[in-house]
């Protein structure tokens, strides 16, 4: 898929080296990869014209805003959770119109 050169770059990045193409090449084959010439020249020149700085600041905010909805399983829980509330406000309610008879 790719993802191996764009950590590569990334790790780079975080190192504050150069991103090349023997840097990225060393990354891989340092994980028992093989490295793919064509990827990394490919990778190394797409990432050139690219701030990454700026990109990794407005993808921190994006799992927020992106965030994927709960599974199944959790959307049973938060109705379970829902039910509960209701539950407990109803004996609440209960509980103060007895008082007052």
């Amino acid at each position: 898929m790719g993802l191996e050169y764009i950590h590569a770059a990334l790790l780079l990045h975080e190192a504050k080296k150069d991103i090349d193409e023997a840097s990225v090449s060393k990354i891989i084959e340092s994980v028992g990869l093989t490295a793919d010439k064509a990827m990394i020249k490919s990778t190394v020149e797409n990432l050139k014209e690219v701030n990454i700085e700026e990109v990794l600041s407005s993808a921190v905010a994006a799992p927020v805003a992106a965030a994927p909805t709960a599974s199944a399983g959790g959307e049973e829980k938060e109705e379970k959770k829902e039910e509960d509330t209701e539950k407990k406000t109803e004996a609440a309610a209960t509980g103060l119109s007895s008082l007052f008879g």
